[in-house]
C-alpha cells in the first residue's frame, strides 16, 4: 500500500524554493522553504499509531489499523528513513513573535514535511517532527525525545476528540538513537530515547510565514503566500472576492476562526503554553504542542511553562487577550496588502465580539441551560469567583454539576454531588464559610434550573464537560512506562481519550485530580521548552 501512495507536493510544487541545499543554520530569502533529507535512524521502530487519522489519509487496513508484517515498512517512512517515490521533502521559512518580541527568522528547527496526499479528494500534509537538521535548526540538532514526542502524540489526538480544532498524530516512531537534552537547563544534560511524531494537516502555515515576508518588504512572496493560503484553504474567498477585498475577508475569517478556537480552549481548561506567533496556525488549529498543560487546581494566572513562569504572559487567563494580540501583528504583516489601517482594525476588533459569543454559547452549554438569562451573569461570576477560593478540579467540577438534581435541597456538604466534591484537593479543609458560599450556590443553580429537564439537562452537560483530559500527570506516567520499554500505557490511555465525554468502565483512574506526588515532579505540571 505504501507504495502506491501518490505525493501532490503541493506546497513545494506552488511556491518558490530555497536553492542552496546547504543545511547549515543560515538566513533564507525570497524561499518559502528549503529542500532536505530526513535523518536516516539506527533502528526505528514503530510504538504508537492512530487509526482514525489512518483512515483520514486512506492508510492501513479498513478502520486504518495495520499489521505487524506492515509495521517495519511505516516505522522506515514514518521516521524518515526511507523516501517513497514522489516525495519531496523540506522544511518551511518562516519568522515570528517569540513572547512578545520580533525574533526574526525562525522556521522548521525540527520538522520537515514530507508532502500531501490526496484521500477522497482532500490533500493532507504530513510533516516530521524531529527528524533532523534544517537550515532552520538554529544552534539545536533538529531533534526529539521520547518524552514530548509522547506527549504530542497523544495531546493532537486527546484535542481532536474533545472537538477542538488541532493538527492529527498519525504515529510515534523510535529512532534507535540517543538524543541528548538538559531538560531543567541546570548543566546536567543526559541522553534520552530519540523519537519522531508524524503531524498530519490541511497546511502548517502560520502567522508567522506572513510576518517574514512583511518584515524584509518582500511583498512579492507575501502576496504570492496569501494568493496560495486562500486558493488552497479559502476557496470561497478566491471564488467570491478579488484583490484587497479578498485579502481583508481573508483575514476576517482567521480572526473569526482564532477567537472560535481560543474559547474551546478556555472551555475545557487547556492552556497551550507558548502562544508564539509562530506557533499559531493560519487555519485556526491548535498547533506545536510543547509545554501545555490542563488546568486542575482552577487558577487564572497558570502556565505550564517554565520559562514563562516570571512574566506568565501565555497563562490560562490571558490566552484570549494574546490571541488578539496575536492576530494584530497578523494584520500588521497584511498591510502592505490591505493598505488600510482603518479596515484591519475594524476586522480585529470584531475578534472580542467573535469570542464573547462563543464564550457564552459554550457556558450555557456547560451549564445545561437552554438559554441565557440576565440573572445568570450574577450566577455565573459568582461560580468563578468560588472556584478560584480553594483549589478546585476545574474538569471534575463541571462534569459533576450534571449530577445536581432540580427539585434537590441543598443545605449541606452532604448533599453536594460526589464528584464535585472529589474535584477539592483539601476538601477537609475548606473553611465553614467557603462552604457556605459554595453550598448557597448550589441552591441557586438547582433553582435556575428547575423547570429544566434533569435527563436531557445532563445528556447536553456531558457532552461537552469531558470526564477525560489529557492531564500532564497521566501522560508522564505513560512515558516512564514508555521510557522502559512499555508502550501500553500510551495505547491505553489514547484509548481513553477517544472518548473524553462518555463514561468507561474501570477507567476511573484517569477521572482523577492530579495526587499530591504530582504537584511538583518534573512533567507532572509545569514543563521547559526543551524537546
Amino acid at each position: 500500500m505504501l507504495n502506491s501512495l501518490k505525493f501532490t507536493n503541493n506546497f513545494v510544487n506552488g511556491l518558490a524554493g530555497d536553492p542552496s541545499l546547504e543545511v547549515k543554520p543560515r538566513q533564507v530569502y525570497e524561499a518559502f522553504y528549503s529542500r532536505v533529507s530526513p535523518r536516516v535512524c539506527t533502528s526505528p521502530q514503530l510504538v504508537a499509531w492512530s487509526s482514525e487519522t489512518a483512515k483520514l489519509l486512506g492508510l492501513g487496513e479498513q478502520g486504518g489499523a495495520i499489521h505487524e508484517p506492515e509495521k517495519k515498512d511505516y516505522a522506515n517512512l514514518l521516521s524518515g528513513s526511507a523516501l517513497l517515490s514522489g516525495m519531496r521533502p523540506f522544511a518551511m521559512c518562516y519568522g515570528g513573535h517569540q513572547f512578545g518580541q520580533w525574533a526574526g527568522q525562525l522556521g522548521d528547527g525540527r520538522a520537515i514535511g514530507l508532502g500531501e496526499i490526496n484521500n477522497a479528494n482532500q490533500p493532507w500534509a504530513l510533516q516530521l517532527k524531529g527528524a533532523g537538521l534544517t537550515p532552520y535548526s538554529r544552534t539545536a540538532d533538529g531533534l526529539a525525545v521520547l518524552r514530548s514526542s509522547v506527549r504530542e502524540f497523544l495531546c493532537s489526538e486527546a484535542m481532536h476528540h474533545l472537538g477542538i480544532p488541532t493538527t492529527r498524530a498519525l504515529s510515534l516512531v523510535l529512532t534507535g538513537d540517543p538524543v541528548v537534552r538538559d531538560m531543567f537547563y541546570d548543566g546536567h544534560p543526559k541522553a534520552e530515547p530519540g523519537a519522531v511524531v508524524c503531524r498530519v494537516s490541511k497546511a502548517f502555515i502560520r502567522f508567522g510565514s506572513f510576518e517574514l515576508f512583511s518584515s524584509r518588504g518582500d511583498e512579492v512572496r507575501l502576496k504570492e503566500l496569501v494568493e496560495f493560503t486562500i486558493q488552497n484553504f479559502y476557496p470561497k474567498l478566491d471564488a467570491n472576492y478579488v484583490g484587497t477585498d479578498k485579502y481583508l475577508q481573508f483575514y476576517i475569517e482567521v480572526v473569526k476562526r482564532t477567537a472560535a478556537l481560543i474559547a474551546t480552549w478556555q472551555g475545557v481548561g487547556f492552556v497551550h503554553g507558548v502562544m508564539n506567533t509562530d506557533n499559531m496556525s493560519i487555519l485556526g488549529e491548535t498547533i506545536d504542542y510543547g509545554p501545555y498543560g490542563w488546568l486542575e487546581p482552577y487558577e487564572l494566572a497558570w502556565t505550564p511553562n517554565t520559562t514563562d513562569a516570571e512574566g506568565r504572559r501565555y497563562a490560562y487567563a490571558n490566552q484570549p487577550a494574546i490571541g488578539m494580540w496575536n492576530l494584530s501583528r497578523l494584520g500588521t504583516a497584511l498591510l502592505p496588502l490591505i493598505e488600510d489601517k482603518s479596515v484591519l482594525q475594524s476586522a480585529l476588533d470584531t475578534y472580542k465580539d467573535e469570542y464573547s459569543e462563543r464564550w457564552r454559547v459554550l457556558l450555557v452549554a456547560k451549564l445545561g441551560f437552554v438559554e441565557f438569562q440576565d440573572t445568570d451573569e450574577a450566577l455565573i461570576d459568582e461560580l468563578f469567583e468560588l472556584l478560584q477560593l480553594e483549589e478546585t478540579d476545574m474538569t471534575l467540577f463541571f462534569r459533576s454539576l450534571s449530577g445536581i438534581k432540580s427539585k434537590q435541597k441543598i443545605l449541606s456538604m452532604e448533599q453536594w454531588p460526589e464528584l464535585m466534591q472529589a474535584a477539592f484537593y483539601q476538601l477537609e479543609k475548606l473553611e465553614s464559610n467557603v462552604v457556605q458560599r459554595w453550598t448557597r450556590w448550589l441552591q441557586s443553580y438547582a433553582v435556575r434550573v428547575s423547570k429544566l429537564s434533569d435527563k436531557a439537562r445532563a445528556e447536553q452537560m456531558d457532552a461537552v464537560n469531558p470526564l477525560y483530559v489529557c492531564r500532564n500527570y497521566l501522560a508522564q506516567k505513560a512515558i516512564d512506562s514508555a521510557e522502559q520499554g512499555d508502550f501500553t500505557g500510551v495505547e491505553t490511555f489514547l484509548d481513553v481519550l477517544k472518548r473524553p465525554y462518555t463514561e468507561q468502565k474501570n477507567r476511573q483512574a484517569y477521572a482523577e485530580r492530579r495526587p499530591e506526588w504530582a504537584r511538583s515532579r518534573a512533567g507532572c505540571s509545569m514543563l521547559s521548552c526543551s524537546s
